[in-house]
């Protein structure tokens, strides 16, 4: 399955002329790149699909759908991530203590 998912902007840097942002989804931290939402900022939520932000998203609808995507068991399964031991998420990107 390939879901575009909510997450927040953590921080947006320049990388050879594009945009691109480091977000976080419940925890987890991925790369992404911001060409198709110049106008996002720090703080700001987007739903991210294959690596892009498509579309900004409020934090109520965001917090809502992570919400749902974790009770339902795909968050991580689409974030490349699993919940070990200690209740710590290891993914493919940061790791991010609680």
């Amino acid at each position: 399955m390939c879901l575009a998912v909510p997450g927040q902007i953590v921080d947006i840097r320049e990388d050879r002329g594009t945009r691109m942002a480091t977000i976080d989804f419940d925890g987890i931290r991925k790369e992404i790149c911001l060409a198709y939402l110049p106008d996002v900022d720090v703080g700001d939520y987007a739903i991210v699909h294959v690596g892009f932000a498509i579309s900004k998203i409020d934090e109520a609808s965001a917090l809502e759908t992570l919400a749902m995507f974790k009770e339902l068991g795909v968050l991580d399964e689409e974030l490349g991530a699993s919940i070990d031991d200690d209740g710590d998420h290891d993914a493919i990107g940061e790791q991010v203590s609680p």
